[in-house]
């Protein structure tokens, strides 16, 4: 629990103001959690390996593997490489110490020779200067055209990674390996790459699709606790905005989630990566319907800008989300009942709803840096019922400081 607040949130589970509806819902909820399910999410049977194959304008692009250790991730590179080729592992010095050597030895028997580069861990470590020492790394070593680069970590990683391989040599191939929540179910599938300028998050990147992205569910059982969690905030997002059979899933299951249960994260990260394939197949270079998937975003990105990056992403996205859910209520898209159950829903997977002394006026400002702003409009994701969301280009400053004064935890409160 972030504060005094969240922790009273989540001893209620859900706050006063709440309607009956969600009381009757939690009442079912309690029911349904007790009686073990052998299904999935929406329905689906339970498998321990998946496969999805990501189509860019209508022909197959890459495939999104979903499996239980590493032992098939030679012969999945393989399948988009060749065997004479180079292969150089990119990863942070969290990740390096618990799968570089599993991942190298992998690959050393389908490659001809695999390097791994490690940078140091952090958003603040996300920097055209790591690209630039990366790049170094590459020419020392060789690696020309027809060679290939592996993401081994969460986002970051997926991110440095993916413009890299843009931008080396005018573009080379890359895999994706991620190792956390996030970068499963969100950042390591639709080609978006880059890095962040001057603390301002993703300014500089481009769209270059993985010719591969291979999960091993194994590694989310080291995730520490935040970290964990903060991968969560996607995963609400994607059902608020897509899915509102997903969104109850979710909710369903919150204990077998928590827990970490390896069939309940499987058919979670499934569903999870079937919406954003969807979004991203419609639209892959957010012309539209992708930007969708900024839901929570706008504010998000300048609540972690102003923290210095000392929160993590999912952190600030599960804050923007209910400011973002706050301002639909308060434009009359989604009444009232739905903005409290919306924003209590974070806290059972320990995501926080306010912040302390959140400076106002600074986070509004610092949206207007955001790279989703369109003839100096923001192009604003909000609800008009839970699983469906539109693009909003009408939201003002007062609506925002608004939204994050909701936000703002103080001691006096």
């Amino acid at each position: 629990m972030k504060n005094k607040r969240d922790r009273l949130f989540f001893t209620q589970l859900f706050v006063p103001q709440a309607s009956q509806s969600s009381w009757d819902r939690r009442a079912e909820l309690d029911v349904r959690l007790a009686i073990p399910s052998a299904q999935s999410a929406c329905g689906m049977e339970v498998f321990m390996k998946q496969k999805l194959t990501v189509s860019c304008e209508g022909k197959p692009c890459y495939d999104i593997v979903m499996t239980i250790g590493f032992e098939e991730l030679a012969g999945a590179a393989l399948s988009v490489s060749a065997p004479e080729r180079k292969i150089c592992i990119v990863t942070d010095t969290n990740v390096a110490p618990l799968y570089a050597a599993q991942v190298k030895e992998a690959f050393s028997s389908a490659f001809a020779q695999v390097e791994v580069f490690e940078f140091p861990a952090g958003e603040e470590n996300k920097t055209l200067a790591n690209i630039q020492t990366l790049y170094a790394f590459l020419i020392e070593h060789h690696f020309d055209r027809k060679d290939m680069l592996a993401a081994l970590g969460g986002g970051v990683v997926g991110d440095m990674t993916g413009f890299a391989a843009a931008t080396y040599l005018r573009g080379i191939d890359f895999i994706q390996i991620p190792t956390t929540l996030l970068a499963q179910v969100d950042s390591s599938i639709g080609g978006k790459t880059g890095v962040d300028f001057d603390s301002y998050k993703n300014m500089v990147g481009a769209f270059h699709m993985p010719r591969l992205v291979y999960m091993n569910l194994d590694t989310l059982q080291t995730l520490d606790a935040r970290q964990y969690y903060s991968g969560f905030a996607e995963i609400m997002k994607h059902g608020l905005i897509k899915d509102a059979k997903y969104y109850e899933w979710l909710i369903s299951n919150m204990y077998e989630i928590c827990e970490r249960d390896p069939e309940t994260l499987l058919s979670m990260i499934k569903r999870s990566c079937e919406i954003k394939k969807e979004v991203v197949e419609n639209d892959p270079t957010e012309q539209g319907e992708r930007a969708l998937l900024n839901f929570g975003h706008t504010i998000g990105h300048a609540i972690e800008k102003n923290s210095g990056f000392q929160m993590l992403h999912g952190e600030c996205v599960a804050l923007g989300c209910v400011a973002a859910a706050y301002i639909s209520w308060k434009k009359e898209l989604i009444e009232m009942e739905e903005y409290y159950e919306i924003r209590d829903m974070f806290v059972p997977f320990n995501l926080p709803i306010s912040a302390d002394d959140l400076d106002v006026a600074k986070i509004v400002a610092l949206t207007k840096s955001d790279k989703k702003m369109r003839g100096g409009k923001i192009r604003f994701v909000l609800l008009d019922r839970i699983g469906h969301a539109r693009i909003d280009d009408t939201v003002t400053d007062e609506e925002m400081t608004a939204a994050i004064e909701e936000l703002n935890f103080k001691d006096e409160d």
